[in-house]
């Protein structure tokens, strides 16, 4: 049928999370903005892997090396082999950050719960302050794939090659009207604007009121139809740090089924302090004008 997602396999409804929750073989995730979240209610026997002290290095700039997520891996009772189910707040924005960096380590069986957090809480269905414990695993990393991600050497060649390259932040951070630093003083940049030649496509398109996305014939209307992109196409998405992009990855990649989008997770908090790089202002996308 023509509303079916490219990969529906990896998107479960709340339904199938709760008829799954003594599964052993699958292991609920939260990965949330927010880390308190977690620890005010979360799903039974779901365990937190946070965004910044899980997933990130602490000393470095870059996703955490093989050794660490195998071992966060174990930690959290995850095998090789286990159903791994994302889930968090803000329609899942953290929750597709969190699958993007499995799906960087390999993992084989990544999903999302449509809705996320909000829609589980809303639905009056059960939470818990309980925090779970499991045996450890032996968790062994059997291949990377940077291929799903874009750095700034990349992003430069996308530039200059004029690529689609697309900004999913608001737009008044895509204009250069607002720095949007007032809750994230942390993340911010010295610059605002966009990268030359980016298309602004709000990542929040993609979803429903409710948080959960929207059908495959209504995503296609707006990232085909309305913005030209092709399946075929080489795409490199940003944002600010790499969560709201990472939910747009995962749109094209896995609900529309494009097998050449890349995450750019440096994103504009790199690209916007980044020295003698190009940045364009106002509405249009612009073009890279070449190396100054």
């Amino acid at each position: 049928m023509a509303d079916q997602y490219a990969h529906p396999e990896v998107l479960v409804s709340a339904d199938w999370v709760q008829e799954h929750l003594s599964d052993p073989k699958v292991r609920i995730v939260e990965t949330d903005e927010d880390p308190a979240l977690y620890f005010q209610g979360h799903i039974p026997g779901a365990v937190e892997i946070g965004w910044h002290m899980h997933l990130q290095d602490q000393l470095v700039r870059d996703a955490i090396d093989v050794p660490a997520f195998e071992a966060m891996c174990a930690r959290a009772g995850i095998s090789n082999d286990t159903t791994v189910v994302f889930y968090g707040d803000k329609s899942n924005w953290w929750a597709c950050y969190a699958f993007w960096t499995f799906k960087l380590f390999g993992h084989e069986d990544c999903r999302v719960m449509n809705g996320g957090y909000k829609l589980w809480k809303d639905q009056g269905r059960p939470l818990t302050t309980e925090i779970p414990e499991y045996p450890p695993t032996r968790y062994k990393v059997q291949a990377t794939h940077d291929e799903i991600r874009a750095f700034r050497d990349d992003v430069l060649r996308h530039c200059e090659e004029h690529r689609p390259l697309i900004d999913v932040r608001s737009p008044d951070e895509y204009t250069g009207a607002k720095l949007h630093m007032e809750n994230y003083p942390q993340e911010g940049a010295l610059r605002g604007g966009h990268i030359p030649g980016a298309r602004s496509v709000p990542w929040g398109r993609a979803v429903n009121e409710d948080g959960t996305f929207k059908s495959a014939d209504e995503l296609r209307a707006i990232y085909e139809k309305e913005f030209g992109l092709r399946p075929t196409d080489d795409i490199v998405a940003y944002c600010r740090i790499g969560e709201r992009s990472s939910h747009t990855w995962f749109v094209l990649t896995y609900l529309l089924g494009y097998p050449g989008v890349r995450n750019y997770d440096g994103s504009w908090t790199e690209w916007g302090n980044l020295v003698r790089a190009p940045i364009a202002k106002g509405p249009e996308p612009g073009r890279y004008a070449g190396r100054p």
